[in-house]
C-alpha cells in the first residue's frame, strides 16, 4: 500500500513538472500560440515517461527541450523588378542537435513569424527522431511571399537570404530543405548563392536540390507517398484495407499531389481536394493520370486556385470558400497548413461515420478538434509521424551526397516505405507500453522523445 501511494505521489509530481514547463514556455514566448500549442500537445503525453524517469526533471530535460539551442533572426534586403528596395525578416531556429545535425525546412510565407518557426522546429525534433536516422531538429524561413513574384525577384530574394544564412549552416551543422513556398527552384537559387559565397560544392548543405546537382529522385512525391504508406499501416493495424476506401484531402501542392498519386496506386478512391479558393468534389474519383497531371498543373500555375479542375471535368463540382471536410469519406488527410481543421470541421468528420484521419500537413488540427476526433473513436495518425517521409527522403539525399552515389527511384521508394512501416511500429509499441492502448498521437510523441532524451542525458548539461 505504501509503495502504491509513493508511486501515485511521484506520478503527480511528474505531471506537475510537465505543467510547470508548459506554463514557463508560454510565459517566456508570449503571443507565439502555434508554439504553445505543439509544446502542450507533446509534453502532456510525456507524463508517464517522466514518471518512469525522475532523473529527467533533475537534469532539466524538458526545460532544455523547449528552448532552441540557437535562434537566428536577420533582415533580408532585396530589390524588386521596379527597382524598389524591399526588406523582409529571416529566421533559423536550431532546436536540438542531440542525435545529429539540425535538419528542417525553410518556409517562405507572409504569416511566418517566430511562433510559426518555433512550432515547426519543435515538431521537427520528434519527426526526425522517428525516422530512425541521425538528424536533429530545426526550422527556418521568412515572411517573404513568393506568390505573384517574378522568377528574377525570387532569385534575388533567395540570394539575399542565403548571404546571411550561409554562416550558420553546413552538412555537419545544419541542413535546411524546402517547405511551404520553397520548392526546387528556390532551393536551387539558395544553393547557387551558397556555392558562390563559400567557393565550394558542398552538396550536403541543402536537400531538395535538382537532380543534376545532387538531388534525390522521388523527393517531390516523398512526403505524400509516406503519408499514404503510414495510413495504410494504420488501417492494417485495425483490420482494414486501404483499397477501395473513399478519401478526402486538402491542398493541391506537392504533398497533396504525392498523396493522390499513391492513393491511386493502392486502389483508394480520392473524391475531394481543396485549395485556398474552395474545394473540388469529384464523384468519379481523382484517379487517372490525366487528373493527377491536372493537380500538377494547378500547383505550377502559381495562382493558388483549384476551381479550373471543375471546368475541365464536367462531373466535378467546385464549392467556393468552403472546406472539403463536409464530404462523406472513410479516410481524411489534411495536407494544406497548420490548424486548418477546427472543431466544426471535426464534427463534420465524425458525423460522416469515418474511422480514420491521417495528418499530412504540420499540425493541421487544433488540439480541441484532435481530442474530439479521438474521443469519438476515430483513429488519428499524427503529422510528426505520418509526414516524416519528406525529411526521411532528405536524409537519404544527405547519404547519397556523402557517399557520392545516386539512388534510383525504386531504391528511394523501398527505403522510404520501410521507414514509414518502422515509424508506425514505433508509435504503436510506445503507446501500448505507456498507455496500454493503440494511440498513435501519444505514441509518436513518446517514441520520438525517448531517443532524443537518452542522447541528451548521455551528453551532459549542454
Amino acid at each position: 500500500m505504501t509503495f502504491i501511494l509513493k508511486k501515485e505521489k511521484r506520478r503527480l509530481v511528474m505531471a506537475t513538472y510537465v505543467e510547470r514547463v508548459i506554463d514557463e514556455c508560454k510565459k517566456h514566448n508570449p503571443g507565439e500560440v502555434e508554439f504553445h500549442q505543439t509544446v502542450e500537445e507533446v509534453l502532456t503525453s510525456l507524463a508517464p515517461v517522466m514518471d518512469a524517469h525522475p532523473e529527467y526533471e533533475k537534469a532539466g530535460l524538458l526545460e532544455r527541450l523547449v528552448e532552441p539551442e540557437r535562434g537566428i533572426t536577420f533582415r533580408v534586403v532585396w530589390v524588386d523588378d521596379q527597382g524598389k528596395t524591399q526588406v523582409n525578416k529571416g529566421y533559423r531556429y536550431e532546436f536540438n542537435s542531440a542525435i545529429g545535425p539540425y535538419k528542417g525546412g525553410l518556409r517562405f510565407a507572409p504569416n511566418v513569424y517566430p511562433g510559426i518557426i518555433k512550432f515547426l522546429g519543435f515538431e521537427q525534433i520528434f519527426k526526425n527522431s522517428l525516422t530512425g536516422l541521425p538528424i536533429g531538429g530545426g526550422k527556418g524561413g521568412s515572411d517573404f511571399d513568393p506568390n505573384g513574384k517574378s522568377d528574377a525577384e525570387i532569385m534575388r530574394f533567395c540570394q539575399a537570404f542565403m548571404t546571411e544564412l550561409y554562416r550558420h549552416i553546413g552538412p555537419d551543422t545544419d541542413v535546411p530543405a524546402g517547405d511551404l513556398g520553397v520548392g526546387g527552384r528556390e532551393i536551387g537559387y539558395l544553393f547557387g548563392q551558397y556555392k558562390r559565397i563559400t567557393n565550394r560544392f558542398d552538396g550536403g548543405v541543402l536537400t531538395g536540390k535538382g537532380i543534376p546537382y545532387g538531388g534525390c529522385l522521388g523527393r517531390t512525391e516523398a512526403t505524400g507517398f509516406g503519408i499514404v504508406w503510414y495510413a495504410e499501416e494504420m488501417l492494417k493495424a485495425n483490420g482494414e484495407d486501404i483499397k477501395g476506401k473513399t478519401v478526402v484531402i486538402s491542398g493541391f501542392g506537392n504533398v497533396a499531389w504525392g498523396t493522390a498519386w499513391k492513393l491511386q496506386q493502392l486502389g483508394a478512391n480520392l473524391i475531394a481536394f481543396s485549395g485556398p479558393d474552395g474545394y473540388i468534389y469529384d464523384p468519379d474519383g481523382i484517379n487517372t493520370q490525366d487528373k493527377l497531371d491536372t493537380l500538377l498543373e494547378l500547383r505550377a500555375s502559381g495562382k493558388n486556385i483549384c476551381a479550373p479542375y471543375a471546368d475541365k471535368y464536367p462531373n466535378a463540382k467546385f464549392f467556393a470558400g468552403k472546406k472539403p471536410w463536409e464530404v462523406k469519406a472513410d479516410l481524411y488527410i489534411p495536407c494544406a497548413t497548420q490548424n486548418e481543421v477546427q472543431m466544426e470541421d471535426a464534427k463534420h468528420i465524425v458525423e460522416s461515420g469515418a474511422k480514420f484521419y491521417c495528418e499530412g500537413a504540420n499540425m493541421p488540427t487544433t488540439n480541441e478538434a484532435l481530442e474530439y476526433l479521438q474521443e469519438h473513436g476515430i483513429v488519428v495518425g499524427p503529422a510528426k509521424a505520418a509526414n516524416a517521409g519528406g525529411v526521411a527522403c532528405s536524409c537519404i539525399e544527405m547519404g547519397q551526397n556523402a557517399s557520392h552515389t545516386v539512388y534510383q527511384h525504386q531504391d528511394v521508394y523501398d527505403q522510404l516505405h520501410q521507414i514509414m512501416i518502422n515509424i508506425h511500429k514505433a508509435c504503436k509499441e510506445a503507446s501500448e507500453k505507456y498507455y496500454g492502448k493503440y494511440d498513435l498521437v501519444k505514441g509518436a510523441n513518446i517514441a520520438g522523445f525517448e531517443k532524443v532524451a537518452e542522447a541528451m542525458m548521455g551528453q551532459g548539461l549542454v
